[in-house]
């Protein structure tokens, strides 16, 4: 089976809102808000009155946001989430008559599980991602590692106590498809009108997730006996070790000496980041694109790219940490 599109976007994204709003005009605010903070999907929950209106705002007016509805626990909740504009069902427990309404409608669905039983009832009906949750309260990572394991083909949002503590560790786990987290989007600074800090904690959930760091910076030689020897003279000035590569010569951990000719004018420079993949939709949304010519793929994932472009005559590398 293929995954549906808008599972495969929130997985793209890695983390989803769980917004509570109570009142449908600071929707319009509160999803410009997180699409400047580079997390466009926002779940509004149905726990309060202004829920339906406000999704169908951000539906309206918003199209580049992902939307959907969380803590459904009725089907006539669902049909007004779907008709109000929701692209995705969210539910904190496995509520039969929901799910079931919302597979016959082809509206893609997480409900809430906790136990290796109700994956079962999930796969019986073709679902292939659920919400793990309470995720912390029920047991955390450790639960879900155990709970998963029978179950190779099933992936996992955990909601529930999840910040920016704990989001890279869920999401270092393969089974873990996204998290779903409201320290980025939490009641108080809505009412309050917050959305500038509302900006700030979601560019930074966004920034833990990818994890960027640099990694080192590569400058060219016109040949493998000047690399060398620009090696042995770092080597012996500052006491850098020299460590032969096939393609280059590094001198300590952090410069790379090549030959050229290769990408990017001077040099490159190497940033090393938590998740390729999420990297690549992120700078997608940037306007920044990848050189398909450069990409390394391992075991069927992406480990290293280099961006279309060049900074200071630089080439940029991006490496799976």
């Amino acid at each position: 089976m293929i995954m549906h599109e808008v599972l495969e976007k929130i997985g793209e994204l890695g983390i989803v809102p769980v917004v509570k709003l109570e009142r449908a005009e600071d929707a319009l605010l509160l999803g410009r808000a997180l699409i400047e903070g580079d997390l466009p999907v926002a779940e509004i929950t149905f726990r309060t009155a202004a829920a339906e209106e406000a999704i169908r705002i951000l539906t309206g007016e918003l199209p580049e946001l992902l939307v959907g509805a969380g803590t459904v626990i009725s089907v006539d909740q669902a049909g007004k989430a779907f008709s109000a504009g929701a692209r995705f069902i969210v539910s904190p427990g496995f509520n039969p008559r929901v799910v079931d309404y919302c597979v016959t409608k082809g509206i893609p669905v997480t409900p809430g599980i906790n136990s290796p039983t109700q994956i079962e009832m999930a796969l019986e009906r073709g679902l292939e991602v659920v919400k793990f949750f309470p995720a912390e309260a029920s047991g955390g990572l450790a639960l879900l590692k155990a709970m998963a394991a029978p179950y190779s083909g099933m992936r996992f949002i955990p909601t529930g106590g999840i910040d920016r503590n704990n989001l890279v560790a869920y999401l270092t786990d393969s089974r873990v498809h996204a998290c779903g987290g409201s320290w980025m989007v939490k009641t108080e600074l809505i009412a309050s009108g917050r959305f500038d800090e509302i900006i700030r904690l979601t560019r930074d959930a966004v920034s833990a997730m990818l994890g960027f760091t640099f990694a080192h910076l590569g400058i060219y030689e016109e040949s493998r006996d000047k690399a060398s020897a620009a090696a042995a003279f770092l080597s012996d000035l500052f006491f850098f070790s020299v460590s032969e590569k096939t393609a280059s010569i590094f001198a300590g951990q952090n410069l790379e000496i090549a030959q050229a000719p290769l990408p990017g004018r001077k040099g490159h420079i190497t940033v090393s980041t938590n998740d390729m993949q999420r990297a690549v939709v992120y700078l997608k949304r940037k306007g920044i694109s990848i050189l398909p010519e450069a990409a390394e793929v391992k075991d069927g994932r992406l480990t290293a790219a280099s961006i279309d472009g060049q900074v200071a005559g630089f080439a940029i590398h991006l490496l799976q940490h």
